[in-house]
């Protein structure tokens, strides 16, 4: 216990001394998998009592909190100079059809593209600009931001083909139900009160 103590403690000082944001320290309830924002780019997965320390440091990913205050959700793309250079609101899984959390690689991306557990009677696509982060279907993809979905991550059709078109198939997708945000408002505020 106190070798993942002092690992922990370690990690955060090094992103300290990286000139990250890093959150208090605080003791969060876990039931299942959860994902937990650290620092910038420094996350910690727990299961059960065993978690890992996850640092994403130099590589581009996407920050999804299904539950970030005052909304569903945020998304936050992040560069691999470890700039939030891009987000926007989201929805997620209902209660019944509950998002994971954790880290995962895309490992699909089609511009076209209709759920086939949930396709539209019209035959219109309703799956657009898919990111599948999940073998059992989970992804981001263009959907309305004003109601929950089967599990996959809405993106507001605004925003879904930035990031669509910067994410690749080593983009990692981090998927948690803590808030981002103290670590993204510095370079949103320079991105958005810059204009």
């Amino acid at each position: 216990m106190l070798s993942k103590f002092l690992s922990l403690f370690l990690l955060v000082m090094t992103a300290l001394s990286a000139n990250q944001n890093v959150a208090p320290l605080e003791v969060y309830p876990f039931k299942g998998k959860e994902t937990i924002p650290l620092a910038k780019t420094v996350f910690q997965v727990q299961e059960g009592n065993h978690y890992k320390i996850v640092n994403l440091v130099g590589q581009n990913f996407i920050v999804v909190s299904v539950r970030e205050a005052g909304s569903d959700g945020r998304f936050y793309a992040v560069d691999v100079d470890g700039t939030v250079w891009w987000s926007g609101a989201i929805t997620s899984g209902t209660l019944e059809f509950k998002t994971p959390s954790g880290i995962f690689p895309i490992i699909h991306k089609k511009r076209y593209h209709m759920s086939t557990l949930y396709p539209e009677e019209s035959g219109v696509n309703n799956m657009n600009y898919m990111m599948k982060f999940t073998q059992g279907g989970h992804a981001l993809h263009q959907g309305s931001i004003n109601w929950l979905s089967h599990g996959c991550i809405h993106v507001d059709p605004k925003d879904i083909p930035t990031l669509y078109n910067w994410a690749t198939y080593k983009t990692k997708v981090i998927i948690t139900r803590h808030s981002y945000m103290p670590f993204a408002t510095k370079d949103l505020q320079r991105i958005y009160y810059s204009k």
